[in-house]
């Protein structure tokens, strides 16, 4: 296609696989404007003059939102964004930092055990030379895609994507490398020239206090700076009115961290990183992270790197937007579901190990000083998270024996717990115990039970204590499985093929153990990030897969809910980003934690769930009426149905099946999809020689939930 012509692509009709193409040539000033505004799907309007392209769409009932942009290469590329008739930031240029470091590929790239920041690294800044300007339309949405951005040994595009019934408009770096092992981070936001006019009249942000700060006029030219906030985000308060919100995708953004700190993810100011000559905010990522493993992004040669975060414009103030961002996470609360209550597991707060050292050092006899409510607890029940299974007591031997000996430990965690649940929260004993079987697993029993991790020769399988009652000794992955049969416990792979489970649990799928339904497979979390992929947490998603696959009888099948695998929570950490949550199907109030909880691990090992990273929720799939975890008669025309809510716009749905062997993917494109909705989806799809099937639904931010299966009927 000449460079010196634009094209518009006919038939920019109803199906959602038509791609409609406009080009715009940058070098050019004397290409004709458009004679009218062209018209694509979702009533999103373009148009041309001698020294800009708009986008107008239409952002909210009775409402439509303006993106302009420059074609004079002098002046900033974007020369207004507006909503409602309003401007509310115009004159700035996309900001973009990218530090480059190198990965450690001994174990390929599914990794968390590594640490590019202690290698020679370097950062670049972005360079846009605005080369050309195309606009696309996909599926319902407007991507607006101009070239020649660079950073370092990265090359490619700076992309908008419009979102018809939306004000969100994602703006990135799309690029890739060809260098290999590389590991990075970026940074983003907007600027102008230092010795420009401001144009906007503060910047503002929420801090630990959760008060709005402000930063006004020349205070936000000072020096770049990185302050701690809440929410994620930060704003620009328009000189006319209105605001702009830079909001980074709430999971995607974030790599994964053993801590889940908050680790000031946002700049304001001069000079920021390697933006010399410029003033700006934006959001940004730590290349320290929490000082452990710190993992940063994948990116393999050639692929292309996604680095994007929300623009939100508002036409109120800072509050105003603040509350209209936090809108697309639930206030960072996920939603309470009749017929549901919210499951999160694996949490090394060690609880236990801090309530016996305090206590030991205030000489305490009843609860030690600053332990009455912890921290974690509040923040679970401010997050609606109901059910918390713990993984207490994952220290090295010294730190466990300095506390107590092993039964004191456990009877500190079961009391411990029982005092802290209540009917809003139901807190539950766990381990990471790591012995016998291989890899890292979890364990999880209906009731509190008292077991050792080291039987010694002659000793008995089970003892009665008089004050505890039974005792198990484990010292092998038999005594491991006779334990949980005996008291109906739960066992399964945390971070399955990564971490300390790197090479399970393939290494042992053809044990007795694995084999049990006492196994009941392994944890989802997002783990390791790489912005090319167009779901979180494929590593595990693709272990579910394979999992099902292996199984030969219904009692081998497997289960993958979500895992959140952090350590100490405190009021300030940025826990929702690292969180996600499983939904369990369970009528009625809480269990109270004097009768139990079978019902729990009920409805994991039946496959009664849904998980999800809080933003797109299935509260209803069948496959022929059959629910997860349940049986269908697979056909020919077997009818799939789920039943979504959602946030963010929804990008697509996938109905994933296995048959025994190879894995399928049916992709549904729900592109066009304005946020805040709910509808069901259907359809009919050949089954015939699958195992199992299961539907995956993932929205324009990267969020998205996934059901388990449901399985061919048994003969």
């Amino acid at each position: 296609m000449s460079k010196n012509r634009m094209f518009v692509a006919l038939q920019l009709a109803a199906a959602l696989a038509t791609t409609s193409f406009i080009a715009i040539d940058t070098a050019n000033a004397q290409v004709a404007a458009f004679s009218q505004p062209q018209a694509l799907p979702g009533d999103v309007r373009v148009a041309r003059t001698q020294d800009a392209v708009t986008i107008d769409w239409p952002s909210a009932q009775g409402e439509r939102a303006q993106l302009v942009l420059s074609l004079d290469r002098s002046k900033p590329l974007i020369s207004a964004l507006s909503v409602a008739g309003k401007t509310v930031i115009g004159g700035v240029d996309p900001a973009g930092v990218v530090t480059v470091g190198t990965r450690d590929l001994k174990q390929g790239w599914t990794i968390f055990f590594d640490n590019p920041r202690t290698r020679p690294f370097e950062s670049f800044p972005l360079t846009l030379t605005r080369s050309d300007i195309s606009v696309r339309a996909e599926g319902g949405y407007t991507r607006v895609i101009v070239g020649g951005a660079t950073a370092g040994p990265f090359s490619g595009s700076y992309q908008f994507t419009i979102y018809p019934g939306s004000r969100l408009v994602r703006a990135a770096m799309v690029m890739a490398t060809q260098r290999p092992a590389t590991a990075y981070t970026f940074d983003t936001g907007l600027s102008v020239a230092s010795s420009a006019a401001l144009p906007w009249r503060s910047i503002a942000f929420t801090d630990m206090a959760d008060a709005l700060v402000r930063q006004e006029g020349d205070a936000s030219r000072k020096p770049a700076v990185s302050p701690k906030v809440r929410a994620r985000m930060i704003v620009a308060e328009g000189t006319g009115g209105g605001s702009l919100g830079i909001v980074p995708p709430p999971h995607q953004y974030y790599y994964p961290l053993d801590y889940a700190n908050n680790d000031n993810s946002t700049w304001y100011g001069s000079d920021y990183r390697n933006l010399s000559g410029r003033t700006g905010f934006g959001v940004r990522q730590t290349l320290e992270g929490d000082r452990r493993w710190v993992p940063w992004v994948n990116a393999p040669p050639g692929s292309q790197q996604d680095m994007g975060v929300f623009l939100l414009p508002d036409g109120g103030d800072a509050a105003s937007v603040t509350k209209a961002a936090l809108a697309y996470t639930r206030d960072d609360r996920f939603k309470a579901l009749e017929g549901h209550h919210t499951f999160s597991s694996h949490y090394h707060v060690e609880h236990t190990e801090a309530y016996l050292n305090t206590a030991r050092f205030q000489q305490s006899t009843g609860i030690p000083d600053g332990l009455e409510a912890p921290d974690f607890v509040k923040r679970f029940k401010a997050m609606n998270v109901e059910i918390v299974h713990l993984a207490e007591l994952h220290l090295g031997r010294e730190a466990l024996d300095r506390a107590g000996d092993r039964l004191t430990l456990l009877k500190t965690m079961h009391t411990e717990t029982a005092r802290l649940s209540d009917d809003k929260l139901l807190l539950l004993p766990g381990e990471e115990p790591n012995v016998h079987l291989g890899g890292h697993w979890l364990s999880f029993f209906p009731k509190p039970v008292y077991w050792t991790l080291d039987r010694k020769e002659g000793q008995p399988f089970v003892e009665d204590d008089p004050v505890l009652g039974k005792v198990y000794h484990v010292g092998s992955q038999d005594d491991v499985l006779k334990l949980m049969e005996a008291e109906h416990g739960l066992m399964w792979t945390a971070h399955p093929r990564i971490k300390g489970s790197y090479g399970f649990p393939d290494s042992h799928k053809d044990t007795a153990f694995f084999k049990s339904d006492r196994f009941l497979g392994g944890a989802w979390k997002n783990m390791p990030v790489d912005y090319s992929q167009p779901r979180l947490g494929w590593r595990v998603l693709d272990t579910l897969d394979d999992m099902n696959n292996w199984a030969a009888k219904p009692s081998e099948r497997k289960f993958a809910p979500g895992e959140v695998d952090v350590f100490q929570i405190s009021a300030e950490s940025e826990l929702y980003a690292h969180m996600n949550i499983n939904y369990l199907r369970l009528d009625g109030p809480l269990p109270r934690y004097a009768d139990g909880w079978p019902t729990v691990l009920d409805a994991l090992r039946g496959g009664r769930f849904f998980t999800t990273t809080g933003e797109v929720l299935i509260p209803e799939f069948t496959i022929d009426g059959a629910k997860s975890g349940e049986e269908a008669a697979f056909g020919r025309n077997t009818l799939v149905r789920a039943n979504v809510e959602w946030t963010f716009p929804l990008a697509f749905a996938e109905i994933v099946s296995g048959d025994g062997t190879k894995v399928y993917r049916d992709r549904i494109d729900l592109a066009g999809s304005a946020p805040f909705g709910s509808r069901t989806i259907e359809k009919r799809i050949d089954l015939r020689g699958r195992k199992w099937a299961r539907v995956e639904v993932w929205d324009v931010a990267t969020n998205g939930a996934y059901t388990p299966p449901v399985f061919l009927k048994s003969k």
